[in-house]
């Protein structure tokens, strides 16, 4: 009633802030005029603020702290950047950040504004206002955006996200398989399952932004009357896969790095010998008696393979660049 019979219209109230207005032409009077007491106005308002920036201040480390564990912390952020699991932590540690600066932009704002008015200088009602209020309109725009876009993603990779056991027969894949390696008659599977899937032998789906098409493959077997070399049981041959299309091909080379050093014993990493082959760009390969493991890629495609078993390394080589001939093909058309 005072601000209405002094010429000054409601227009809104948010928390503790209430907005009037009045046409510049009325000259309406302001109704509190002395700099001390609008400075005590701001008092609660300062202290929320700074307990808000407080409070964000420890939650951002520790965000980022556990970011950076997932990220570095077994030297593999190619493949952890791929696989996709880690894209919306890291959105959420970005805006986390974000609130942080406007946080700490706000509290000395209001602080700057609380000691003029205690040093006795008047509110410049006059003062630029168009910039700051471009700014804030377009904040909230990207702000919801990023959010969408963080939302989303864990959505897409759970509808993507599947788990099958793998056929006998050829389900046109790009995967090697036990049977083509083995080419052995005798060799039947070994199974093992659980919740109606064989986890000895199945397959499963990713979807990532950096890598839109994974596949990971696990395959046993067993051979009746065929023995280990060391004779400690059946003849038990077994391969696992992984395969990644990746949205950019310069994350090619550094995703085969990171393969090998998520897959492999410390000691077996520097073991692993690079072989010029045809039509791979990048072939490294690891053998020792019973066990190969080998890291190709082509273009926007790499394919891991962990094999046991006493097929030629050779043999399993060409059946690698075949399967990777047949992706990096699809991508191309």
């Amino acid at each position: 009633d005072l601000y209405e019979e002094n010429g000054w219209e409601h227009v809104a109230s948010y928390q503790y802030f209430h907005v009037f207005s009045s046409p510049e032409e009325s000259n309406a009077p302001e109704i509190h005029t002395d700099p001390a007491e609008q400075a005590y106005t701001l008092q609660q308002l300062s202290k929320i603020l700074l307990v808000n920036l407080i409070a964000m201040s420890l939650i951002v480390p520790l965000s980022i702290g556990l970011l950076s564990a997932t990220w570095f912390l077994d030297g593999t952020p190619i493949l952890r950047l791929v696989e996709g699991h880690i894209i919306q932590q890291s959105i959420i540690s970005l805006l986390l950040l974000h609130y942080v600066y406007y946080s700490v932009q706000a509290t000395r704002a209001i602080r700057s504004l609380k000691r003029n008015l205690n040093e006795g200088k008047a509110i410049n009602h006059h003062a630029p206002w168009q910039n700051s209020l471009h700014k804030n309109s377009v904040f909230p725009f990207i702000f919801i955006g990023v959010a969408l876009v963080s939302a989303i993603l864990p959505w897409m990779q759970l509808m993507k996200m599947d788990t099958y056991t793998l056929p006998q027969e050829d389900i046109n894949l790009p995967i090697v398989r036990l049977a083509d390696i083995e080419q052995n008659p005798l060799l039947k599977r070994d199974e093992y399952y659980i919740d109606e899937v064989d986890w000895a032998n199945r397959y499963s789906t990713n979807w990532g932004i950096f890598a839109p098409v994974q596949y990971e493959v696990d395959e046993s077997g067993i051979v009746e009357g065929k023995t280990w070399l060391d004779e400690s049981g059946p003849y038990s041959p077994s391969i696992s896969s992984e395969v990644y299309e990746l949205t950019f091909q310069a994350f090619a080379a550094p995703l085969v790095a990171d393969l090998i050093k998520w897959n492999s014993y410390e000691e077996e990493i520097d073991s692993y010998v690079e072989i010029d082959h045809a039509t791979l760009d990048e072939l490294l390969v690891y053998e020792e008696e019973g066990k190969k493991q080998i890291v190709a890629a082509k273009g926007k495609v790499v394919m891991y393979v962990r094999y046991y078993g006493y097929a030629d390394v050779d043999h399993l080589i060409e059946n690698v660049a075949q399967k990777i001939e047949v992706l990096a093909k699809k991508d191309n058309i």
